[in-house]
């Protein structure tokens, strides 16, 4: 059955005559009438009964009369659907995240974007910050969640919030760390993160300021493990503060000293693809959900005095 044949069915059980259902729909006596026999020969149904007086309504008419509408309702809702979608971001990103979601509020993200944009797809890759800056830089990543101090002529940067590191120790190690020096600590076991991510080089950094280098080395990638293996014992660590504060709350481990360490985390995208459409619109929604103003192409962060 064809769309007409129902509008053409809907018209004749709305007015009870072809010549007026005809003129409604700007069409021939002779088309509205094929269309409603053929309509019915295709149902195998007799929709109307017809009389000197006009057409009225079979009981199986006014039964799938309701259906028709259903159907011609359906189908204009589609019509009004493609017509908001002219003129949408069309595209496909390659995101990479970090850490937990709920900390760089990827679930709100993802469900904005696919409000907004729905006709962009977004592709996820959980990377080590590091890895993430230099596949953004390369064009490994079209965007990325990252945290640390490295600039790129390159990279644009969506500065997003401050975070710290604290120095934790597990629970049991209270006594032997609390009084200790930098020379004492070190050492003790440390675990610590990839040398090409940032979060090593905020622990060198420390390690450099203070004349030590740290004497035995877990290497672990992943927040929630490096949490897991200081609460087990097996050494000392840098975790984000507000889960070291949770930790230590919790009695699973415990923060030495008043030492944070700070950093930013930031969106980072290709510089020279700012304007591609599906980029654009992403950098808008982190801006929104941030309640940050999207940069400007011109006014993109890291551009002067930037450094690698």
């Amino acid at each position: 059955m064809e769309l007409y044949q129902l509008r053409s069915f809907a018209a004749v059980a709305e007015l009870g005559n072809l010549t007026r259902a005809a003129e409604g729909l700007h069409l021939s006596q002779p088309a509205v009438s094929a269309h409603i026999k053929a309509l019915e020969e295709e149902l195998e149904v007799v929709l109307f009964e017809r009389g000197p007086g006009g057409m009225t309504l079979t009981a199986a008419g006014r039964l799938l009369l309701h259906e028709a509408e259903t159907v011609m309702a359906a189908a204009q809702q589609l019509r009004s659907r493609a017509l908001a979608l002219r003129g949408q971001v069309v595209g496909h990103i390659r995101l990479g995240t970090l850490t937990d979601p709920e900390f760089i509020r990827l679930g709100d993200l993802l469900a904005r974007a696919f409000e907004r944009s729905p006709l962009v797809t977004i592709e996820l890759h959980h990377e080590v910050t590091g890895t993430a800056f230099d596949k953004v830089r390369d064009g490994g990543l079209d965007a990325s969640f990252y945290y640390g101090e490295r600039t790129h002529p390159a990279v644009a940067a969506l500065p997003l919030r401050e975070i710290a590191f604290r120095v934790a120790a597990p629970a049991q190690w209270r006594e032997r760390v609390e009084h200790a020096d930098w020379e004492a600590l070190a050492a003790l076991p440390w675990i610590m993160t990839p040398q090409f991510s940032s979060h090593y080089a905020l622990a060198t950094a420390l390690f450099r300021a203070h004349g030590v280098e740290p004497a035995t080395q877990v290497e672990a990638d992943n927040e929630s493990v490096i949490r897991s293996l200081v609460a087990s014992g097996l050494g000392l660590a840098l975790v984000r503060e507000d889960l070291g504060l949770a930790d230590s709350a919790a009695g699973t481990i415990c923060l030495w000293g008043d030492v944070r360490l700070a950093t930013t985390v930031s969106f980072i995208y290709p510089r020279e693809r700012e304007r591609e459409p599906a980029l654009a619109a992403l950098v808008a929604l982190v801006a929104d959900l941030w309640n940050l103003p999207a940069p400007a192409a011109s006014e993109a962060p890291g551009r002067a005095g930037a450094r690698v």
